[in-house]
Formats: structure tokens, C-alpha cells, sequence
């Protein structure tokens, strides 16, 4: 993220697909943050466990 300066406020957001909370971008997503969708491990399992 060329534009961080140490302010977290500055960075982007997006909601779970599954529960809705606000996701922070991280650094370990820079190349995939579009296609992240899930929060967390949990989110992942449980969203594929309703769709079947």
C-alpha cells in the first residue's frame, strides 16, 4: 500500500461475505485483496457448510 503512513484509518474496508464484520486490508492480502471475501477461517467453513 504505497499511501500507509502508519495510520490504520487510511487503509480499506470491506465487510465479510459471511458474518458482515469489517475487514481491514493487510499487507499478506495485497496481491488478493479483491478476491478476499472471508474474515476469518470460521467465516470460510461456515459459508461453505450452508451452501451444500
Amino acid at each position: 500500500m504505497p499511501g500507509y503512513q502508519g495510520n490504520k484509518q487510511a487503509l480499506p474496508h470491506k465487510p465479510c461475505a459471511q458474518c458482515g464484520r469489517p475487514m481491514s486490508w493487510r499487507k499478506r492480502w495485497a496481491k488478493v485483496w479483491e478476491e478476499v471475501r472471508y474474515c476469518s477461517d470460521r467465516c470460510r467453513r461456515d459459508a461453505k457448510r450452508s451452501a451444500a
